[in-house]
């Protein structure tokens, strides 16, 4: 699978390099006060250290325009796409460690189906900060590939999100075929049939392959 870089043309339609925030705390706290597991992927919707940081005020006023936001993280080793999601509102990752991202455009998703032949590969620099708009489907970060070889040291990435998302789902009757995709709050979820997500209960409407950056 191609990797493009996330400073080419190609990510614009995706979303943008954000840049003047200074975030070598941020990634200092991550890096000293979170797990990364070898062989998992964890995330944590919103972390009180991380938010504690006079960068996490800029993000909420400059970069959301005084909304309230959640910074946590998202962490381990991966090379698998398994599932898409979206929200109502961009996402913003910051990375400690290289990684990539694998990206696809949300209206290309028809009655909650996609073929992952849309899916796209964008190699992420530590320390860039990436916003993703809020049309762009995505999921966990991928390892870092290089020279074709994909990294085993794994990923560190801070992830700002609106306030409240991905927390629990909320009660709702179906009133939209939409809503058959809405897995956490805030959070519009496409499974993989072969994803343990899928296997849940989450709504499965990824076809094709389900790519693996060390195999395809």
């Amino acid at each position: 699978m191609k990797i493009k870089s996330v400073f080419s043309h190609s990510f614009e339609k995706y979303g943008k390099v954000l840049k003047g925030y200074d975030t070598k705390e941020l990634i200092k706290k991550l890096n000293e006060t979170t797990k990364k597991p070898d062989n998992a992927v964890i995330y944590e919707p919103g972390d009180t250290g991380l938010e504690s940081l006079s960068v996490a005020e800029q993000f909420s006023v400059n970069a959301y325009g005084g909304m309230p936001v959640q910074v946590g993280y998202c962490n381990g080793n991966n090379t698998k796409l398994n599932c898409l999601e979206y929200h109502r509102g961009s996402e913003i990752n910051i990375p400690a460690d290289d990684m990539v991202l694998l990206l696809a455009p949300l209206q290309s998703v028809k009655k909650g189906r996609l073929n992952t032949n849309a899916v796209e590969a964008f190699f992420v620099p530590a320390g860039t900060v990436v916003q993703i708009y809020e049309t762009t489907l995505h999921y966990a970060p991928c390892n870092a590939v290089k020279n074709g070889d994909v990294s085993k040291k794994g990923f560190r990435v801070i992830v700002v999100l609106p306030r409240g998302t991905n927390l629990a789902k909320p009660e709702l009757s179906e009133i939209d075929p939409e809503d058959k995709l809405l897995w956490a709050a805030n959070k519009w979820l496409i499974a993989h049939p072969d994803s343990s997500e899928a296997k849940a209960g989450a709504f499965t409407g990824l076809y094709g392959v389900n790519i693996d950056i060390a195999g395809n």
